[in-house]
C-alpha cells in the first residue's frame, strides 16, 4: 500500500504506520458521538462565585503566586489573518468600486479610527502617490484595501493576528503581541517580577514573531516594571493527520505523495505537554482589550487561577492522604463527596469494596485540572459546557462542539441549543501530580472526540481529520471546573470590523 516515497514521508515528519491505519479507520467508521445529560447552567455545573468567596479565591492565587511556583501563558498565535478581511477580499473582486455593502461601509466609514491607519496610509502614499483620504475621494477605494491586504503594501491579509496593529496608544500602537505581554503583568507576574509567555506560531511567521518581540521587549519591560520570558513553538508535523479521497483512499497530490493537513488545535496539546509550568492560562491571540479595560478582566483571570489552586490543594491533600494507605471510611466518604458535588463527576452504581473505592477515587483525583471561565451564551460560535457521559460510564462536565452532537439525535440537538452559556477558551490549567511532577497531558486524550471535516484541493475534494480539539477531547480526562465570568471578558477580533468596537478603541 505504501510506496517507498510514501515511507520517506512518514519517516520525516515521525508518523508511523499504525498512527495511520488507525486514522484511516476514523475515515470509515466515524467518530462515536458524545452522550449528553444536561447542558451546564449556574447551580447545575457552573460555580457563580460571591463577593466574599471572590476574596478569599483572589487571596489564595496572590498567596501562590509568592509561592515562587512558575506560571506560564500560553497563546495559540498560528491563525492566519485572512478570515479577519474575508469581505475586504471578497470587495475587490465585485464589478463595483464604491463601498456598497454594510461592512464595506462601516470599515470605510469608520477608517482612521484603525490602528494601522497611519501604516496605512504611508502604503498608500509609496504605493499610489496619495494619501488614504485623496484616494477615497477619487472613488479609488480598491487601491486603499489593496494596500493594506497586499504583499506589495502592508501584507494584513497574508500576516498572523498577532503581527496587526489592534489598539492605538499615544506611545505607539499596540498588536496582539504586546497587548498579551501588557496582560500578562496583571496576574502572571511572580514574586521576581517575572511573566512568562509562550505563543505557538506557524513556522514561516516565527522569525517576525521573534523580531517584533525584541524590538518591543525592552521598552515593555521599562514602563511595565516586569522582566519578560518569551517562548515560542510550532505545531509538530508529527501531529499532522493523513488526508483521504471521497472513497477513504489516501488522498494524493500531483506528484504522487501523500497528502498530510495540520489537525486543528488538539494539536497543541503536545506543544502545551512541553511547558514545564505549575499553572499555565490559556487564552486566544485575538481577545484582548486596551489598557484601560484590563484591570477589570485581570481580576476575572486571578479569580479562575484562585479557584484551580484552591481545588487543585484539596486534590492533592486527598492524594496524599490515598497514597499514605491509611485513610478512614469517613475520609473516604468525604472524597467521593468532593468529586460528586464539587467536581460534578457521577458514577454509577454502588463500590463493592472499600478497596475498590479507594481505586476509583486515585483514577478520578489523580489527572490535571483545569477551571474554565463561561460566558453567558449571546449567539457566539463555539463550544458550550456540558455534563455528558464518559467512556467509562461516568458523567463530568465537557466543552462540546456542534461536531460532537448527533444531528439526528432530537433530545441532544434541543439539549445543546438550549445551554446557558459558551466557552470563550477562557482556561487555567493545573499540570502537576501531589509530588510536583508534569503530568504527560498526552495520556489524558479522548481520542473519539475527533471529527472529519471536507475540504478541497487542486478541484479534488477530499476529507480532513481533525485530532480532538484543545479545550475539548484533548482535556477530556481532565478535572473540569466551570466558573461564571461576565461577557466583558470576551472581545475576540474576527472580521476587521470588530476593531471599531467600543471595546477596542
Amino acid at each position: 500500500m505504501y510506496t517507498q516515497q510514501d515511507l520517506e514521508l512518514l519517516h520525516e515528519k515521525e508518523i508511523s504506520q499504525d498512527q495511520i491505519d488507525t486514522q484511516l479507520n476514523y475515515f470509515v467508521k466515524g467518530f462515536p458521538y458524545l452522550s449528553i445529560i444536561a447542558p451546564a447552567s449556574v447551580g447545575k455545573g457552573i460555580m457563580k462565585v460571591g463577593e466574599k468567596e471572590e476574596k478569599r479565591y483572589l487571596d489564595a492565587w496572590q498567596d501562590f503566586l509568592n509561592s515562587g511556583k512558575k506560571v506560564t501563558k500560553f497563546v495559540p498565535a498560528s491563525g492566519a489573518a485572512s478570515r479577519m478581511f474575508k469581505d475586504l477580499f471578497a470587495f475587490l473582486t465585485t464589478d463595483y468600486d464604491v463601498p456598497s455593502t454594510p461592512f464595506e461601509k462601516a470599515f470605510f466609514g469608520g477608517i482612521q479610527q484603525f490602528a494601522f491607519f497611519g501604516p496605512l496610509d504611508e502604503a498608500c502614499k509609496n504605493l499610489f502617490g496619495k494619501d488614504v483620504e485623496a484616494l477615497c475621494q477619487e472613488g479609488r477605494y480598491k487601491e486603499v484595501v489593496s494596500a493594506l491586504l497586499d504583499a506589495g503594501g502592508m501584507d494584513y491579509g497574508n500576516l498572523p493576528k498577532g503581527l496587526l496593529l489592534f489598539h492605538k496608544y499615544p506611545e505607539g500602537n499596540r498588536t496582539p503581541v504586546g497587548e498579551h505581554l501588557t496582560e500578562g503583568t496583571y496576574y502572571a507576574r511572580n514574586k521576581a517580577g517575572e511573566v512568562d509567555v509562550h505563543f505557538t506560531v506557524s513556522p514561516e511567521h516565527k522569525e517576525m514573531f521573534e523580531l517584533l518581540v525584541a524590538a518591543r521587549k525592552l521598552s515593555y519591560e521599562f514602563k511595565l516594571g516586569a522582566a519578560f520570558s518569551v517562548s515560542y513553538s510550532i505545531q509538530k508535523p508529527s501531529t499532522d493527520t493523513i488526508a483521504v479521497d471521497m472513497n477513504n483512499e489516501p488522498f494524493r497530490n500531483e506528484d504522487g505523495s501523500l497528502l498530510f493537513r495540520p489537525a486543528g488545535h488538539g494539536a497543541l496539546i503536545e506543544n502545551l505537554n512541553d511547558i514545564d509550568s505549575d499553572v499555565i492560562f490559556i487564552k486566544n491571540i485575538d481577545n484582548v482589550i486596551p489598557d484601560r479595560l484590563k484591570e477589570d478582566e485581570a481580576r476575572y483571570k486571578k479569580l479562575l487561577a484562585g479557584v484551580l489552586v484552591t481545588m487543585q490543594q484539596r486534590t492533592h491533600a486527598y492524594l496524599d492522604r490515598l497514597e499514605s494507605g491509611d485513610a478512614a471510611a469517613d475520609e473516604l466518604a468525604e472524597m467521593l463527596a468532593f468529586t460528586e458535588n464539587e467536581l460534578l463527576i457521577s458514577h454509577p452504581g454502588e463500590f463493592a469494596s472499600e478497596e475498590e473505592l479507594k481505586k476509583y477515587l486515585k483514577r478520578k483525583l489523580d489527572r490535571p485540572f483545569r477551571v474554565c471561565g463561561m460566558v453567558k451564551n449571546q449567539g457566539e460560535p463555539g463550544g458550550g459546557p456540558f455534563i455528558a457521559v464518559n467512556p467509562d460510564g461516568t458523567a463530568s462536565p465537557q466543552i462540546l462542539e456542534s461536531s460532537q452532537i448527533d444531528k439526528n439525535d432530537p433530545a441532544a440537538m434541543e439539549a445543546f441549543r438550549n445551554g446557558s452559556h459558551f466557552n470563550p477558551v477562557d482556561v487555567v490549567c493545573g499540570v502537576k501530580c501531589n509530588h510536583g511532577n508534569k503530568y504527560n497531558l498526552t495520556k489524558f486524550v479522548d481520542r473519539n472526540t475527533g471529527f472529519i471535516s471536507y475540504k478541497s484541493k487542486n478541484g479534488k475534494e477530499l476529507k480532513a481529520l481533525e485530532l480532538p480539539g484543545l479545550w475539548n477531547g484533548a482535556m477530556s480526562n481532565w478535572n473540569t471546573i466551570f466558573v461564571e465570568v461576565p461577557v466583558s471578558t470576551f472581545n475576540p477580533v474576527k472580521t476587521v470590523n470588530d476593531l471599531l468596537r467600543p471595546e477596542h478603541q
